[in-house]
């Protein structure tokens, strides 16, 4: 989840997450080395005699500022690809959650379950309780199990949205007329936030998502109780 004041990525709620932020700290590491590199060279040619024909026309330094960049491309590829592909790929999911958007809110339908559905609204500064978070808590949440493989069908009834919840790794647009598919996995319960991630109209920011990851057991009773 963010914490006030926060630097860098939220703390990772699935495995693919998690391999984005290696990733990230990965890339990270690889553009710092560049920038030095980059300004130890414009040190020395402001302090030496670097910019000297002899030494810049070389074919020792053409050899390197050619192969350099091919290996730096190849070290940031691979693992991208890898993570795309685990990204894309569909594990068999336990339970099914349909969402749609609308302008301004979501609805959900668990699908395997007779007569499960509701919207979410945002619930307005005004009418908050203490702790609440601005623009983020709604009046209801999303209840998921957690270190279940979850198949989440989105689509929307009038424009353009998201579904976005970033400690999932997750971004999946909401099209009219189309059905979009995510599979999500939690490793641990917790409460999740997200929000629309598309610009959709006036009152965009009032679109948010919130998860509420709970074990198996309990969400079994929170199902028999609906």
């Amino acid at each position: 989840m963010a914490y006030p004041l926060q630097l860098g990525l939220q703390d990772a709620l699935s495995p693919i997450m998690e391999e984005l932020i290696y990733f990230h700290d990965h890339t990270l590491m690889i553009v710092y080395s560049i920038s030095s590199l980059v300004l130890y060279l414009i040190s020395s040619m402001l302090t030496t005699n670097l910019t000297h024909t002899i030494t810049m026309d070389s074919q020792e330094v053409e050899m390197i500022w050619t192969v350099l960049p091919a290996l730096i491309l190849i070290l940031i590829a691979l693992p991208s690809l890898r993570i795309l592909y685990m990204m894309d790929e569909i594990y068999s999911p336990v339970m099914t959650v349909k969402t749609m958007g609308h302008q301004w809110y979501w609805s959900y339908e668990y699908t395997d379950f007779t007569d499960l559905s509701f919207d979410s609204y945002m619930i307005p500064t005004n009418e908050l309780t203490p702790g609440g978070l601005r623009l983020l808590e709604v009046d209801n949440r999303v209840v998921l199990p957690a270190d279940v493989p979850i198949r989440m069908l989105i689509s929307s009834e009038d424009v353009l949205h998201s579904w976005a919840v970033p400690a999932l790794a997750v971004k999946t647009d909401a099209i009219p007329g189309r059905l979009n598919q995510a599979t999500l996995s939690s490793t641990r319960p917790g409460l999740f936030y997200g929000q629309c991630s598309e610009i959709c109209g006036s009152n965009h920011s009032f679109m948010p998502i919130v998860l509420e990851i709970v074990p198996l057991k309990y969400f079994d009773n929170w199902t028999s109780t609906l």
